[in-house]
């Protein structure tokens, strides 16, 4: 069920647990496929329990809330104005329960209720938190353990068990009078929802094939040879005759032909292990041999990924300098939706933090009783204490990486409260705190990742070194005003600059917030010919989209980076990127908070390309498929080009993509029974501007359950390190604009080779789950 969207509201309304006719519901057959049934937790769950919203506007209102019997759906009734009706959401989009009073809206608004009635949902993607309190402390931990069960049985399951498990909550939606057997008019809606417009010839044909008892209605055995068929893969059974040849059984030294070809370890010893890991027939395993159902369930594994599954780990050199690596980097970080009027929230950080970004905002502003804010100035943004801020921070820094976080301080408060904010990081941060230069470390090069593991760097503006009375300040401009400043002569930035005018005193900066600053000063960009000439590491300047492209057209990278045989020095910028960080953010003008292109910023080496987190799109699709390759660890090692240019001359490549099919695409209108996809599939190269290209297949008519391309969309690339390749569904339509289906986006140097599933993320990036493509790739050297 995809998250957010409205269940059709059931046959007959539920009734509270307390109304006497909440006895224990029959458990489906997913949860026996999980082993559940007889557990108390899930038992609970399956009758339902009163549970209220707490929110921060209006009284929380009690819900019942009720896990289905799929295992995977849990429904509670929603409002609209006066209006009721049955939401839901999927288990298998939480991302963590959190119990007590752990969210910002408990912490805010839950006081009157109990910590251990408490729990929070945490939601893939961007969705809200639910934040709910139960009645009594058991029903909280009913559902806390219950659903963490749940979400780890999910979690573990395999992609035919997820096939499976979908199709059969799909059939029980479908069956509504939901006596466990499905009339021709029940199965025709059913294809309906899983976006399949099947001619009704065909579609009865099927159904009486397989209506071996005659009374028109399919049962038990009869309903599981519907879906079987249904789930049928033809593509994947050519393929598997072809290595198998007329007996349609695979032995190891067949196995391992395949292997050779997929480009992968084509021993007889890895072809027996694959064999004895995904063979489910007990005999064939026992004599080496694959049937057509192991087949399947190999190339449905992680081991029939596009991805590269050593790169889902961190495999890169982390010991060297920090300019030598992309820096995942959020720009106004606080902020759940636009920059004019959206919300600020400590939760925002959570998810950068949680999503593998490394390099946060804060915007500080002066706040009331003496405690700093962060918000976004001279807005109708709301405001967090900068307090909270560092407190989410220590919580949630190395959870998902334990590399180094760069905590970048946009500092408009005055000095007395720029004390406070220092004594906060100090009080909050502890030992996590770098407050001195690492014992030993070479002054001319920046420390590594791995030496800088587990610490939270601060970026600022520093007082010079000869300074020491702590009463004594300086004036320093503050680098992205002073860019401001000097772009003022054009009418965008002249506004920016107005609506940015910081507080009294904010231009000064206090000794106890200098000291905070080790390998990151924010200093002026002095111009890159006295960058080049005086090289300081510990320096950063930060530059907005604007100042970043005029200083890579001015570099002379405008043209592919120079990318004949015998490439000539280092462009400019590239060559200050190899000694210092740079911080490219997006203009301050763009009230809906859009993102720009981060690419061509990653091409001129910029290392800390900031980006709104909070806004979907291309952009940050972009994003997650760069730092995907080395354990989403926020730390991705640049290209030898990048980090000692002009290197070595590239090896040039052609890349040959062939769209196969694609299997179980969401239905994009839910509400209209009769939408079914048209949909194509996009192949999209990002790199240098030489290599930037996309190609798109035909569109297939009303087939988003199966659809069959065998088509092949070839590329030249003259940089494949630097390439990112983003696969794109989309619905056609001839008479507005497409419909975004789904994506995913990964390094080409992440991407394997042979026969490969890609599995589908939506436009906020959660899974699509079973949604994916299947391809050939082809990668030769030119």
């Amino acid at each position: 069920m995809i998250c957010g969207r409205k269940a059709r509201p059931a046959a007959e309304q539920p009734r509270s647990p307390s109304d006497g006719s909440g006895g224990p519901r029959r458990p489906g057959r997913a949860l026996k496929k999980m082993g559940l049934t007889e557990d108390e937790d899930i038992q609970r769950m399956l009758r339902g329990s009163l549970l209220r919203k707490i929110k921060s506007r209006g009284g929380p209102r009690e819900r019942l809330f009720r896990l289905q019997e799929d295992g995977a759906t849990v429904c509670f009734e929603g409002r609209f104005g006066r209006a009721r009706s049955q939401q839901s959401f999927s288990v298998m989009h939480i991302e963590g329960v959190r119990e007590g009073h752990q969210s910002e809206g408990l912490r805010k608004y839950g006081a009157a209720f109990p910590e251990q009635h408490c729990f929070t949902l945490v939601f893939k993607g961007k969705r809200k938190n639910l934040d709910l309190a139960a009645r009594g402390e058991e029903d909280a931990r009913h559902w806390v353990q219950g659903l963490t069960k749940l979400m780890g049985r999910l979690q573990a399951m395999s992609q035919p068990e997820k096939l499976d498990h979908w199709i059969h909550g799909v059939l029980q939606r479908a069956d509504r009078n939901k006596d466990n057997k499905m009339s021709f008019r029940e199965v025709k809606s059913m294809l309906r929802m899983i976006n399949i417009d099947m001619d009704d010839v065909y579609a009865y044909k099927l159904f009486k094939e397989c209506d071996r008892s005659g009374d028109e209605r399919l049962e038990g055995r009869e309903l599981e040879e519907f879906c079987r068929r249904l789930l049928r893969r033809p593509e994947l059974e050519e393929l598997f005759g072809h290595y198998s040849g007329e007996d349609r059984v695979l032995s190891a030294e067949e196995l391992r032909d395949f292997l050779r070809d997929q480009g992968e370890d084509a021993s007889l010893r890895q072809a027996r292990a694959i064999i004895r890991a995904y063979e489910l027939n007990e005999k064939a395993r026992q004599q080496d041999l694959m049937m057509l159902d192991g087949f399947m369930m190999y190339l449905l594994s992680a081991a029939g990924d596009i991805l590269n599954q050593e790169h889902t780990k961190v495999h890169q050199d982390m010991s060297q300098p920090l300019c030598h690596y992309f820096i995942s980097s959020s720009h106004n970080t606080y902020l759940t939706r636009n920059q004019i009027g959206g919300t600020s929230s400590t939760e925002a950080y959570v998810r950068a933090l949680m999503a593998g970004c490394r390099c946060v905002e804060l915007d500080c502003w002066e706040g009331s009783d003496g405690e700093p804010v962060v918000y976004h100035g001279h807005t109708l943004t709301s405001k967090i204490l900068f307090r909270d801020v560092i407190e989410s921070i220590r919580d949630y820094a190395f959870k998902q990486s334990p590399y180094p976080v760069i905590l970048s301080l946009e500092n408009h408060c005055g000095l007395e409260q720029q004390a406070t904010m220092a004594r906060h990081m100090k009080a909050i941060l502890g030992d996590m705190l770098l407050m001195q230069p690492l014992e030993g470390q070479d002054p001319h090069n920046l420390p590594s990742p791995e030496q800088l593991k587990g610490k939270v760097l601060v970026k600022g503006k520093k007082l010079p070194e000869s300074w020491h009375e702590p009463q004594g300040v300086t004036s320093l401009l503050d680098p992205e005003e002073e860019e401001e400043e000097e772009e003022e002569e054009e009418e965008e930035e002249k506004l920016q600059e107005r609506s940015s005018r910081p507080a009294k005193d904010a231009s000064q900066v206090a000794p106890e917030l200098s000291a905070v600053v080790v390998y990151c000063q924010a200093v002026p960009f002095p111009g890159l010919a006295h960058a080049l000439r005086h090289p300081r590491p510990c320096e950063m300047s930060s530059f907005s989209e604007r100042k970043a492209r005029k200083l890579i057209k001015e570099a002379g990278e405008g043209d592919g980076m120079g990318m004949g045989p015998s490439p000539p020095p280092g462009p400019a910028l590239v060559r200050y990127n190899a000694r210092q960080l740079s911080r490219v953010y997006p203009l301050g003008l763009k009230m809906n908070s859009s993102n720009y292109n981060p690419q061509e910023m990653w091409n001129a080496g910029c290392q800390l390309v900031a980006l709104n987190f909070q806004t979907p799109g291309y952009e940050m699709d972009l994003n997650a498929g760069r730092f995907l390759g080395n354990g989403c660890c926020g730390y991705v090692l640049k290209p030898p080009c990048l980090r000692s240019p002009p290197g070595e001359g590239r090896r040039r490549l052609a890349l040959h993509v062939r769209v196969i099919t694609a299997q179980q695409l969401p239905k994009l209108n839910r509400e209209k029974g009769s939408s079914i996809v048209d949909p194509f599939v996009r192949v999209e190269i990002h790199g240098v501007p030489a290599d930037c290209s996309k190609q798109q297949t035909h569109h297939k008519l009303n087939n988003g359950f199966n659809p069959r391309w065998e088509e092949t969309l070839s590329f030249q690339l003259q940089a494949p390190e630097l390439a990112l390749v983003r696969f794109v569904v989309e619905d056609y339509d001839s008479t507005s604009c497409n419909d975004f289906v789904g994506q995913f986006t990964l390094p080409l140097a992440s991407m394997r080779e042979g026969y490969r599933h890609i599995h589908l993320l939506s436009k906020d990036g959660a899974s699509l789950s079973p949604a994916t493509l299947f391809v050939h790739v082809r990668c030769k050297s030119l």
